[in-house]
């Protein structure tokens, strides 16, 4: 096997990589790759290992030996797979290896939303709590998780992760079928469509792939459905909800919060509505849920299962 990882650097550096070295033998390591040294850099190769970088039918006609592609992620969007298929090359990734550290993520945004975590902090930098009447600062309203509903769609390994923890919090559960998926009882838990999940939950908590049945999903007239109060937790994939909408209803206070760490655009260079200093209880963090040194190195052992079964 004579392998070429392509952008090595997103894996991070306090990873060990021989689990895969070993399998394939021989693998040559670019930190990153842009999309025009690609085509240089896969010829002559036959197992191509990526995380972002994307890979299109152009590449597989020039380069008739690559038999393998061994995606270091779950998401297959950077991957022309019908093209791949055609040219008979192997598309492989890796699942399951993020449930512990996303579903913490997913718990940590949902916390610190419901109990304005960060604007009390703000406020004791800024001396508010020095010039308080009282021993205590209540300027932002509290919510107990415990008896509150949660929505869960995208009930996989990571949605699974996040109602585990939930339920130890007390919460009660819902799963939502999302667009094209049938409604019914998983796991004892009630799927029900997006229409009537809405109203119900007072956390909405994202964990499905993007498709274009996904897409936007959440948008001005979803928002709309649900409480005031609510809170919007998407971990999962950039381009779920309508992010100028979402923005909107923070502002006007229809929507109670929302935790995002995925971005239409990621690194967002061109700007993003959710990135706006004026936005209410609103937290971003830099799609970093998957990237606990233990996940990464999970991965890399997936990856070198995967490549071992070639």
């Amino acid at each position: 096997m004579k392998a070429v990882f392509l952008d090595a650097d997103t894996l991070g550096h306090d990873v060990d990589l021989s689990p895969i070295e070993a399998v394939t033998g021989e693998m040559v390591k670019h930190p990153r790759t842009s999309p025009e040294q690609v085509l240089e850099r896969i010829r002559g190769f036959d197992t191509v290992l990526v995380n972002k970088v994307v890979l299109k039918q152009a590449h597989f006609e020039a380069c008739p030996e690559l038999k393998t592609i061994s995606v270091v992620a779950t998401g297959l969007n950077n991957i022309d797979q019908e093209a791949a298929k055609a040219h008979g090359i192997r598309v492989m990734n890796v699942t399951n290896y993020g449930r512990s550290t996303v579903a913490q993520h997913t718990m940590a945004l949902m916390l610190a939303l419901a109990t304005r975590l960060l604007d009390y902090d703000r406020d004791v930098r800024a001396g508010r709590w020095g010039q308080s009447p009282m021993f205590c600062l209540m300027d932002h309203p509290i919510m107990e998780l415990e008896g509150r509903t949660l929505g869960i769609v995208g009930y996989g390994d990571l949605g699974q992760g996040v109602v585990e923890r939930a339920k130890a919090f007390g919460m009660n559960i819902l799963l939502g079928a999302r667009p094209g998926q049938a409604a019914g009882e998983v796991d004892g838990y009630s799927r029900i469509p997006m229409h009537e999940l809405l109203p119900r939950v007072d956390v909405l908590s994202l964990h499905c792939l993007l498709t274009d049945e996904t897409r936007n999903m959440i948008g001005a007239r979803e928002l709309k459905m649900m409480k005031p109060e609510a809170l919007v937790i998407n971990t999962s994939r950039g381009g779920l909800v309508d992010e100028q909408a979402l923005a909107d209803a923070l502002r006007a206070g229809t929507i109670g919060g929302a935790g995002f760490d995925v971005l239409t655009e990621e690194p967002p260079r061109n700007g993003n509505p959710l990135l706006a200093d004026d936005i209410p209880n609103l937290i971003v963090t830099p799609h970093s849920a998957w990237a606990s040194r233990e996940a990464r190195q999970r991965i890399v052992e997936i990856t070198a299962r995967n490549l071992l079964s070639v």
